[in-house]
């Protein structure tokens, strides 16, 4: 896991966690848009999360 995934997650986790207590402080709906913002961080975090390999092949190798 990279760094810029581990961010994601971090955002992720911290962006759902205010979602939830802003609601339940204020009892506002509104803050399910955290929340739903939360789950669209995570899933484009799994989406793009892939790395790279670990020996990718030099412009040598390849044969056009």
């Amino acid at each position: 896991m990279n760094s810029a995934l581990k961010a994601a997650w971090a955002l992720t986790a911290f962006v759902v966690l205010a979602g939830i207590v802003g609601w339940i402080a204020t009892g506002r709906a509104v803050f399910a848009v955290f929340i739903v913002l939360g789950v669209l961080t995570a899933v484009g975090a799994v989406l793009t999360g892939r790395t790279a390999p670990q020996n990718p092949a030099s412009k040598e190798d390849r044969t056009p």
